[in-house]
């Protein structure tokens, strides 16, 4: 899911026109404060227009007096869904949820037809993640704020094996447990480090999440290829799936593949692969 500034509209049209799975138009952190009202004012024709990727709007955080007015601008089509960044409550997901519903209706949309995506990303949300998660059926899926999160907490975002990690596996957890989507890793914010981007996305892939959110066009190759199953898995699952569909026909509930034992837990990953090369 790649960010850009709602407030250039160069950056907008080449976002959209990138290979990214998703944009993410910026009202919150690339928009300064005298901008937020002008920024705002540009959602209806950047959504009006027909686009290659669906069109995310990150809106300012609720506790903020701009979050109101953000809302009210995104329940318009062409809005794929929203980010509510700093999420630090089951509380403020249901507002906002409620908030959406009453503009769907009043506006003709389907009710619950903009999903939300919530930013864990304050020693707050942390602790709430769970509630979060399943606050409201709206809420789709999380994404990791570690930028954020360093700022709030003093962490040094370079502890690779610590505070952010972890909190990684708590937003992860909360999220399969709650039934929504994976979540999405936080951004890397040099993005021309390469191999610390790649080191970042292996780690929250191997952490349960399922994609990665980005600053720069030229971070979605080292995301893409990171996320994306190989040739070599695919064949694995593919074999794994085909081997024990043979065995359930016979009975059995466990066997042995190149060595491996597959069972249930083993298959559910194997069709879990191949339903996410699929996406």
């Amino acid at each position: 899911m790649l960010f850009v500034p709602a407030t250039s509209e160069r950056k907008v049209e080449k976002a959209f026109a990138s290979l990214a799975d998703a944009v993410i138009v910026d009202l919150e952190d690339a928009v300064a404060l005298s901008e937020k009202a002008a920024a705002r004012a540009l959602v209806p024709g950047i959504v009006s227009i027909s686009r290659a990727r669906p069109a995310w709007i990150r809106v300012n955080a609720m506790a903020t007096p701009f979050c109101l007015r953000d809302l009210e601008a995104c329940v318009a089509k062409g809005v794929t869904g929203i980010v509510l960044p700093k999420v630090e409550s089951a509380e403020q997901v249901r507002a906002a949820d409620w908030l959406l519903s009453q503009l769907e209706a009043e506006r003709g949309l389907p009710d619950r037809g903009i999903p939300l995506l919530g930013l864990v990303e304050t020693s707050r949300g942390l602790a709430s993640v769970d509630a979060i998660a399943c606050a409201a059926p709206r809420l789709v899926r999380l994404m990791f704020g570690a930028i954020d999160l360093a700022a709030d907490m003093g962490i040094d975002l370079g502890d690779a094996a610590g505070a952010t990690d972890a909190a990684r596996f708590a937003i992860a957890r909360a999220s399969y447990a709650a039934g929504i989507q994976p979540p999405i890793d936080s951004v890397h914010a040099d993005f021309a480090d390469t191999d610390g981007l790649r080191a970042t996305a292996q780690r929250a892939k191997g952490l349960g999440f399922r994609g990665k959110a980005c600053i720069h066009p030229a971070q979605l190759d080292a995301i893409h290829a990171t996320f994306t199953p190989g040739e070599h898995e695919l064949q694995w699952a593919r074999r794994v799936v085909g081997a024990f569909a043979d065995a359930e026909r016979q009975g059995l509930a466990a066997i042995q593949l190149d060595g491996q034992m597959i069972d249930y837990p083993v298959v559910e990953k194997a069709r879990r692969l191949l339903a996410q090369a699929q996406e």
